[in-house]
């Protein structure tokens, strides 16, 4: 199987992304990779802390290792980390990708602990590629009334992009380029700065990530991976979709008390919902 840094190079190559979807429980799991298996493609599994706390590191690294002996290309990314305790576990765990999210501290801060992170991962040598962020994205995956404040007045720049990448040595960098996490109640879309990525993919010169997919035209997105954006987030369509598959099944059959009947149409609904997205992010033609 190809190591994640070398199936991103060949998404650049292409102008496509891989897919990255965030999962909370087996179900999802195995819905996402039954949607990546189907249209063999590489898919990139996402657990953030909260979810790695539910889920627990041990069992998911469990549940890809199966998934791989299978044939499948599936890979494990620690996604937005905020402590350093929360990386080395990943990292040690054996995860392909670890993200340290430190958006929220000063520029000169973020790239301090960045830095270490990546000082870390590569003492390992496991081979764990370490992503950082850069700008506002926002940090919930949730349905939200109006977005995040002022999230439109702190995109990346190229010089941010430049310096960071230099002084961290980052494999790569999730820039703030207009979306954000979660998507609006009312369905409106972000509006990706494509003309931004194409300058900060050239200044950074590591491979971009799309964090806050969901929500996002279509057309927004297609040109976001020919921009530079070898892999695209989804969580907020996930979950959306896990819920109302069974609030389906639960409306249909009030009185259902098995629980491997009303799950398996939350996890169809995920797997249906994954595949919409990689067929998207791959330019694969309904």
């Amino acid at each position: 199987m190809q190591t994640l840094k070398e199936a991103i190079e060949a998404a650049h190559d292409s102008r496509i992304a891989i897919g990255h979807f965030n999962v909370s429980d087996s179900n999802q799991f195995n819905a996402v990779v039954a949607a990546a298996g189907s249209l063999n493609l590489p898919v990139i599994i996402g657990v953030s802390e909260g979810e790695r706390t539910f889920f627990g590191v041990h069992n998911i690294a469990v549940l890809v290792a199966a998934a791989r002996a299978d044939g499948k290309q599936v890979y494990l990314n620690a996604d937005h980390t905020y402590s350093i305790d929360g990386i080395k576990e990943a990292v040690d765990a054996g995860f392909d990708a670890v993200i340290f999210d430190g958006s929220h501290l000063s520029f000169e801060d973020n790239i301090k602990q960045t830095r270490e992170v990546v000082e870390y991962a590569r003492t390992k040598g496991k081979g764990t590629l370490v992503e950082a962020e850069v700008g506002r994205i926002g940090t919930s995956s949730k349905l939200l009334d109006v977005p995040p404040e002022d999230m439109d007045k702190d995109l990346t720049t190229a010089e941010e992009a430049s310096q960071f990448v230099r002084e961290t040595s980052v494999d790569m960098l999730a820039p703030a380029v207009g979306t954000m996490h979660g998507r609006l109640k009312g369905g409106g879309e972000p509006k990706i700065d494509i003309a931004r990525i194409e300058v900060l993919r050239e200044a950074a010169g590591v491979p971009l990530v799309l964090h806050g997919g969901s929500g996002s035209s279509d057309a927004d997105i297609i040109a976001a991976a020919k921009a530079g954006c070898s892999i695209i987030h989804i969580n907020t369509d996930i979950r959306v979709a896990y819920r109302k598959g069974i609030e389906a099944a639960l409306a249909a059959n009030a009185d259902e008390i098995a629980p491997y009947k009303f799950l398996a149409e939350g996890t169809k609904a995920v797997q249906d919902m994954t595949t919409k997205y990689l067929r998207l992010f791959a330019g694969i033609q309904e």
